[in-house]
């Protein structure tokens, strides 16, 4: 594990055991664009020093081979919801961050949501929204570069809300031609909705052909 006193990030590939890369840095919005663009992420709680994960094997998704169900191509069919797109990124992480907290607590921290609504400001972070009646019932959020999409977190306060966000967000990726979708870490969840788990390297390899490097 290396401890960073600036953005200078080491290879991915000399991650720990659980994937832990590095220790410190800032989360400033060059520092987050450089860490995605190299297959890290931030992890960590409130109490932490600023965590930089890249862990093997990676879940991804690709947009095209997304599984719908039945019961949620009868959930679209009958447009049971609404969705928009970076109409209320703030809304959208506040209710991931609070989620969260209800459930098992969160490495959502106030430090966290201001570093990605700067990003989205940016136009890198990105949000879908998913609404019932004008009401937010779920939604996710993320990072984009190039023609990759890395996943940060989901919610939901109605039944299948967060599986037609995340429906919705990959035929939004077909139509803007983007290629990769990074989940992160592996769940049952996401791998039911067609997702599977890659070698790291192999991960690392597709970042240099799909993710155009920003800094």
């Amino acid at each position: 594990m290396f401890y960073l006193f600036n953005s200078n990030f080491p290879d991915p590939n000399l991650a720990d055991e659980e994937g832990l890369v590095a220790v410190g840095a800032d989360l400033e919005p060059e520092t987050l664009i450089k860490a995605y663009s190299m297959g890290l992420f931030p992890w960590y709680s409130d109490d932490d020093p600023i965590m930089w994960w890249s862990p093997d094997p990676r879940l991804i998704l690709i947009p095209k081979e997304v599984v719908i169900s039945k019961s949620m191509k009868q959930l679209f069919k009958k447009q049971v919801f609404q969705f928009t797109v970076n109409k209320a990124f703030e809304q959208v992480i506040f209710e991931c961050r609070n989620n969260r907290l209800l459930k098992e607590g969160t490495w959502i921290t106030p430090e966290i949501q201001q570093a990605y609504q700067a990003l989205h400001k940016l136009g890198y972070a990105h949000s879908v929204e998913v609404w019932n009646n004008e009401v937010l019932v779920g939604g996710l959020y993320g990072v984009m570069i190039g023609k990759v999409f890395f996943g940060e977190s989901m919610f939901s306060k109605e039944s299948n809300a967060s599986k037609a966000a995340l429906i919705y967000w990959c035929l939004h990726c077909l139509k803007h031609d983007i290629r990769l979708i990074d989940c992160q870490q592996s769940t049952n969840h996401l791998k039911s909705m067609g997702a599977y788990e890659i070698p790291r390297n192999e991960f690392l390899s597709l970042l240099e052909i799909l993710c155009v490097k920003q800094v």
